[in-house]
């Protein structure tokens, strides 16, 4: 057979198309090798008939957290379902040593093993990590581990150092499992950057597709905050979260992110989940101010649909918070003006016995953290083509240019030599989110009753269907990404 997969009659969403090509696609070997009308379907394996869909590209979820609350290898399975139920192929998830993840610390050479083995032969669709250097040894380290490890992208959480993860200050050596006499502070921030230059320059043929993320919020500011709303008792439930991190505390961190950038000559920086008009304010100002620096801008699917008064309880408590209206109808002035580069889900599983604590309507007591990459693409065709977005920058936000950053240059758009990572999307159908409905292992959702009006219908990985009609089909092929990939 000349082909392994034709599907035919669908209409091709690219990135650099603003009109989707009414066309068929071709496959064979994992790879796309024909786009065009009317393929001759004679020497197909197997066809598939698209129905007129949308055909996008599969969607690059950059941000994730697999392992963070559950075992790493049950959210291989599950999460990765949740992926590909929502259209998602390639989940790029962030692992650090400390607690949560695999509760260890200790060098990345003995870690990442770990991780790998934990994910292999569970996942659903193809996954890749983002790396947080902890420690003194791992910035020492990151050479290797982009060697070895196939890892180009790295991460920082500006608040881990004197604030907790949930809410509260804890012991952070301890929380973070890095040696005596070491701090986790601005000027660790600047060795990892260094760190990370100097690897750019020992692989300067790799040096375009290695970065470093920042989580950007300030640890001082939320931790007086936490303390004001606390003691007013003035706001409960996800607004007094807002208030207790407030926006500012984003902007404040940015700010010093970019200067350190600066000073470290480190030019590609990826600004995590802005979820704020002071959080865009301020990255947009460093970028005038900075422009030899290459800033990417991110935001999630969660903080463009929810707000602390629409999301469904608590379980909307994420870092940095969900915000008011006015913040939402921010984020999408941006996104509809270009100033955001990628849309993402922060995907992580925290099911209900451990996200809520006691009492249970405590937000501070509660985790941080939800799920969503299930409903990322809908959700971007819902809310984006309501308000004049193209799908085209769809197929962009959510696909081609994280690819592109991360050094997926195998992923990310439906052509020739590219991996057959597709999502056909229906976008005539109205449907109502349902935790109960969902493949994560998560019982909630902060979009619990939310009305969609865009479904993920199929999802093929390297041409291998892994959502049927909606339903979850064979068994996990998913693939670890040793970056950079390259198209054939």
């Amino acid at each position: 057979m000349k082909f392994d997969r034709v599907i035919t009659n669908v209409r091709v969403v690219r990135h650099d198309n603003p009109e989707p090509l009414d066309a068929d696609i071709a496959i064979a070997g994992g790879k796309i090798v024909e786009v065009a009308p009317g393929i001759d379907t004679s020497d197909a394996a197997e066809v598939t008939d698209g129905k007129g869909l949308l055909a996008f590209p599969g969607v690059v979820d950059a941000h994730e957290h697999w392992g963070i609350y559950n075992p790493l290898a049950e959210d291989a399975v599950s999460e990765s379902r949740a992926c590909a139920q929502g259209g998602v192929t390639s989940s790029i998830t962030y692992i650090r040593t400390g607690q949560y993840y695999l509760n260890q610390g200790g060098p990345y050479s003995e870690f990442m093993p770990k991780v790998l083995e934990a994910c292999k032969g569970n996942a659903y669709v193809d996954y890749a990590f983002h790396l947080a250097p902890m420690s003194k040894s791992h910035i020492d380290e990151i050479p290797e581990i982009i060697k070895r490890d196939g890892v180009t992208s790295f991460k920082i959480f500006m608040f881990y150092g004197s604030h907790g993860l949930h809410g509260r200050s804890t012991s952070q050596n301890e929380f973070l499992m890095i040696p005596e006499g070491e701090r986790y502070d601005y000027a660790h921030f600047e060795f990892v950057m260094r760190g990370i230059q100097k690897a750019r320059e020992m692989y300067p043929d790799m040096a375009d597709d290695i970065s470093l993320s920042l989580h950007c919020e300030t640890a001082e500011i939320m931790t007086a905050y936490t303390k004001m709303v606390e003691e007013a008792g003035e706001y409960s439930g996800l607004e007094a979260y807002h208030h207790s991190r407030p926006p500012h505390s984003e902007g404040l961190a940015i700010t010093i992110a970019s200067y350190l950038a600066h000073e470290t000559q480190l030019p590609n920086i990826n600004l995590l989940h802005l979820t704020s008009a002071k959080a865009m304010e301020a990255a947009m100002l460093m970028q005038a101010t900075f422009p030899h620096v290459n800033f990417r801008r991110e935001v999630t699917i969660g903080h463009l649909l929810a707000d602390i008064h629409t999301a469904s309880g608590i379980g909307g408590k994420v870092n940095p918070p969900l915000r008011p209206r006015e913040d939402v109808e921010a984020l999408w002035t941006h996104l509809l003006q270009g100033d955001v580069d990628w849309v993402v889900s922060d995907h992580a599983c925290c099911k209900d016995e451990m996200k809520f604590g006691d009492p249970r309507d405590d937000v501070f007591v509660a985790k941080s953290g939800f799920g969503g990459t299930e409903y990322l693409l809908a959700g971007m065709v819902t809310e984006g083509t309501k308000r004049g977005l193209g799908l085209d920058r769809i197929a962009a936000l959510t696909a081609h240019n994280p690819a592109e950053r991360f050094g997926l240059h195998s992923k990310g758009q439906i052509a020739p030599g590219h991996d057959a990572d597709i999502a056909l999307v229906d976008p005539n159908v109205t449907w109502t989110v349902r935790a109960e409905d969902s493949e994560s292992e998560q019982e909630y959702t902060p979009f619990e009753g939310f009305e969609l009006t865009a479904k993920v219908m199929d999802t093929f990985v390297r041409g291998q269907q892994v959502l049927a009609g909606g339903a979850i089909q064979g068994e996990p092929t998913g693939q670890y990404l040793f970056r950079p990939t390259q198209a054939s």
